[in-house]
């Protein structure tokens, strides 16, 4: 089958590892179902996957893609669930020791078959294409969380969130103007910050601005680059919620601010199959359908990954087949 994948771990230039062509069609285990691939997603994962981090080296040539949509084989569309864990777990599967996520150990979605456990394949609500709901399983799914289950946030309160146009930063717009937060983004460039006002933001600032006030919570997906600024933005008792860190770990945790002004570092990582389903009722709701910044068809991978790597991004990059 068609797909496109990691050839072997290259550290220092990702895009050298990426192959597009043939790879084998998955055998489908028990209690597993096989989907046929309409639309997935890019998400960081991917380049870290290139680069050989979170995956062992024995586990190459891995089919890249960490969510996507598509269709059973007997005609249901569905919406992927990336997080696979133990069958036997109870609970919160994202605490699951041994639990992991689609191009980890299991080849992922951008071709034309993958494999999921059953539970995993949650049915697409016909409001969204299949672009769009390629999007829900880990970009928004990772928002969602963070907003929902891990801020505390209440209606009205001011959110920061760190970045304007990548894939988990423009779901936090949405997702925080929708629940009724007073929305504020930081942006690197005029165009960035456009992006987030036309998604929702009530004010945008370039990054490292002072702000007119200080906030509630911030949500943090970049890491070095902001990590102080973040912390300097919250109010006494607030809160930042960390999901990422692209710009690298933070040179220091700034311990003194952080005990003088009893601020929470919260971190979270993806979200339940539960929680995916609320979300997509959440949009559904709200009418809400994700930003996506370019569609491509998956044979041009290359193209999207190139633009992630550039930090070329505008929303969501899609890839469909």
């Amino acid at each position: 089958m068609f797909a496109v994948y990691a050839a072997e771990p290259s550290p220092q230039d990702p895009l050298a590892a990426l192959r597009v062509g043939e790879r084998p069609e998955p055998e489908v285990p028990d209690g597993w179902v096989r989907v046929g691939v309409r639309a997935a997603s890019l998400n960081m994962h991917d380049l870290w996957t290139l680069r050989g981090v979170g995956i062992k080296a024995d586990r190459f040539p891995m089919i890249l893609g960490c969510d996507g949509a598509g269709v059973l084989d007997d005609g249901t569309e569905v919406v992927l669930h990336s997080v696979i864990g133990d069958p036997d777990w109870s609970g919160d599967e994202t605490l699951d020791p041994g639990r992991t996520l689609l191009t980890e150990k299991h080849q992922g979605t951008f071709a034309d078959h993958v494999v999921v456990p059953r539970r995993n394949a949650l049915p697409k609500p016909a409001g969204l294409s299949f672009a769009e709901a390629a999007c829900m399983g880990t970009a928004w799914l990772t928002a969602y969380r963070m907003l929902f289950v891990k801020s505390g946030l209440r209606p009205g309160q001011t959110m920061l969130v760190q970045g304007a146009s990548g894939g988990v930063s423009t779901a936090l717009v949405q997702l925080g103007r929708a629940a009724g937060y007073r929305v504020w983004v930081t942006g690197r460039t005029e165009e960035k910050r456009a992006l987030a006002e036309s998604l929702g933001a009530h004010a945008t600032f370039e990054s490292g601005a002072r702000l007119p006030e200080r906030v509630d919570a911030v949500f943090e997906t970049v890491g070095k680059a902001t990590w102080s600024h973040s912390m300097k933005s919250l109010k006494p008792g607030g809160i930042v919620v960390i999901s990422g860190a692209t710009s690298g770990d933070a040179t220091g945790a700034e311990l003194q601010r952080l005990f003088f002004l009893q601020l929470r570092v919260v971190g979270s990582t993806m979200g339940t199959r539960e929680e995916l389903g609320d979300l997509l009722a959440f949009c559904a709701l709200n009418d809400l359908r994700p930003q996506i910044g370019l569609e491509l068809p998956m044979e041009r991978a290359e193209e999207g990954l190139r633009s992630m790597l550039d930090g070329e991004t505008a929303g969501k990059i899609v890839f469909t087949r």
